[in-house]
């Protein structure tokens, strides 16, 4: 099975599959008379009381769903609030693909979320194949983890070479490592295990709030069980249209990163006095620029080299939370220095395991959802071209998505999101799919604007809720207060605030007297409100 050519390699399940809509219906039926039976969570979770866990078990394949399964575990914090005012359970995911939400319920006591936690069980999850949920893996996290690397943002084409030998062996080790479960963690799974997952809570319809990819994957539940949505909150979307999954939103993300980073950029520069990096933009990149130089001769600690620099300082485009300590980290180095970015951008062997975990779920997910390129001249062209106007990310992104091209499944056919007819009316008995609140930021980087608009016009009678001149990725939960009353108001009584609203941007951050802790990172948002 792995060394057949794509074109004979089985398919995906398609959207309208009769088999896996009964399967899903039969999994749904039988989680809810189960329930899920929550307790202590394991040690390994690092959730304390009153917090509780437990699994819910899920078809590995949806048409044949009394064949092989597999267990996704599940984190709860009960609802605060006086019984006669509990509105069931609220499910949260928070991106990726690979992503967990299993800490969400300890949000459940941060002021921000305190309202909305009087009402709703805080409910998170590992999707399947992250975590403890049946994990992918692709290679041994210490190679993953391997520094220092090279990023250049033009690269040779002897560096272009060892890029494809490299997305080749990395294809090889996921096939070798999860053999033909592979063709299972796919968009359309992840919502029908969210399906199955409302079932086995008890919940009759679903209130739901997903970030980023969770965006996505809510979208593309809504579309298949809208008669099932009772309330969802989409947080930075992802452009649905089935033409720009995923290797156009990729490219769309890329030259939305340039943006962001010239956002920073001139930040600093405003704040020349400060940092000393330089009074202008342009300044400022050649700042940068000297530091990468230095470090592709001589790597920071032994372990910071050119691609564990641009990894850092990619931060800065998903949370403005960054922007002081990556000028700090970067005017340290320059004044010779390093231990500031040792700290800011040397990878933590103690999350190797967790990173590699979600990247191979990340790439399994993208490469089974839909067609990408096959010829390494496309993605050469493509990205040379648009690495000329942005270079800051183009290569890196590249780096991730490669093995798409050499993907050995045949790929899906994504999903017309919002076309209730797509998915045929026994499906759906033509339910009308309740408002939803979508949530963006002009400036977001990692999921533009344009992609909230293409969603909004796709679900009749959402409302979208806009923050003015910011690109901190992920809203709900940061300190926009206009953004949070709109998310209360929505899921404590279900009122939107008509087709549109916007927000006034959040204070741009200040430099700050002495280096403050370190938000967490990752290519998609973790926790509402962080990066």
């Amino acid at each position: 099975w792995s060394g057949q050519p794509a074109s004979a390699a089985p398919a995906a399940a398609p959207p309208g599959d009769a088999a896996a809509a009964r399967g899903v219906a039969f999994a749904a039926r039988r989680a809810a008379q189960r329930g899920i039976t929550f307790r202590h969570c394991p040690r390994a979770e690092a959730l304390a009381a009153p917090i509780t866990c437990g699994k819910v078990s899920v078809p590995l394949d949806y048409a044949h769903p009394r064949g092989k399964h597999i267990s996704l575990t599940v984190s709860r914090i009960r609802a605060t609030g006086p019984k006669a005012r509990r509105q069931g359970a609220l499910v949260y995911n928070p991106g990726g693909p690979g992503a967990s939400s299993m800490a969400f319920p300890e949000y459940a006591a941060e002021d921000t979320f305190r309202r909305v936690a009087a009402a709703y069980d805080f409910v998170g999850y590992a999707p399947r194949g992250v975590g403890r949920s049946a994990p992918l893996s692709c290679q041994r996290p210490s190679a993953y983890a391997k520094a220092p690397t090279s990023s250049p943002p033009h690269p040779t084409a002897a560096f272009k070479r060892r890029l494809v030998a490299r997305a080749h062996a990395y294809v090889r080790g996921c096939v070798r490592r999860s053999g033909r479960a592979l063709a299972h963690y796919t968009t359309l799974n992840n919502a029908r295990d969210l399906e199955v997952l409302r079932a086995a809570l008890g919940e009759r319809r679903l209130t739901f709030v997903g970030a980023s990819y969770g965006t996505y994957y809510g979208a593309v539940y809504a579309t298949l069980f809208p008669g099932r949505v009772r309330r969802m909150v989409f947080d930075s979307v992802v452009n649905p249209a089935p033409g720009r999954i995923w290797y156009r939103d990729n490219l769309d993300q890329s030259l939305a990163f340039e943006r962001r980073w010239r956002d920073w950029r001139r930040w600093v520069a405003r704040h020349h006095a400060v940092y000393h990096l330089g009074a202008t933009a342009d300044r400022v990149l050649a700042s940068y620029d000297t530091a990468r130089r230095r470090l592709a001769r001589k790597p920071a600690g032994g372990v910071v080299g050119t691609a564990q620099l641009q990894s850092a300082f990619l931060r800065t485009g998903y949370n403005d939370a960054y922007w002081d300590p990556a000028a700090r980290a970067l005017a340290a180095y320059l004044r010779g220095d390093p231990e500031p970015l040792i700290e800011l951008a040397a990878p933590d062997p103690a999350e190797a395991a967790d990173d590699e975990n979600g990247n191979a779920v990340y790439t399994a997910v993208e490469c089974n959802d839909a067609p990408w390129p096959r010829a390494w001249a496309t993605w050469d062209r493509d990205n040379s071209a648009l690495a000329r106007r942005a270079p800051f990310e183009t290569w890196d992104n590249v780096a991730m998505n490669l093995p798409c091209a050499f993907w050995p499944l045949k790929p899906g056919r994504p999903l017309d999101v919002g076309n209730l007819e797509a998915v045929g009316p026994r499906r759906t008995g033509r339910v009308a799919l309740p408002p939803v609140l979508l949530l963006s930021a002009e400036r977001d980087a990692a999921t533009p604007y344009a992609g909230a608009k293409e969603l909004w016009h796709r679900l009749p009678g959402s409302s979208l809720v806009t923050e003015r001149k910011a690109g901190t990725h992920g809203l709900w939960g940061g300190p926009n207060d206009c953004v949070n009353r709109h998310v209360d108001t929505y899921l404590l009584t279900g009122k939107t605030p008509g087709r549109s609203a916007f927000c006034a941007p959040r204070p741009e951050p200040a430099p700050l007297p002495e280096p403050a802790p370190l938000p967490e990172s990752g290519k998609q948002p973790a926790i509402p409100g962080t990066p």
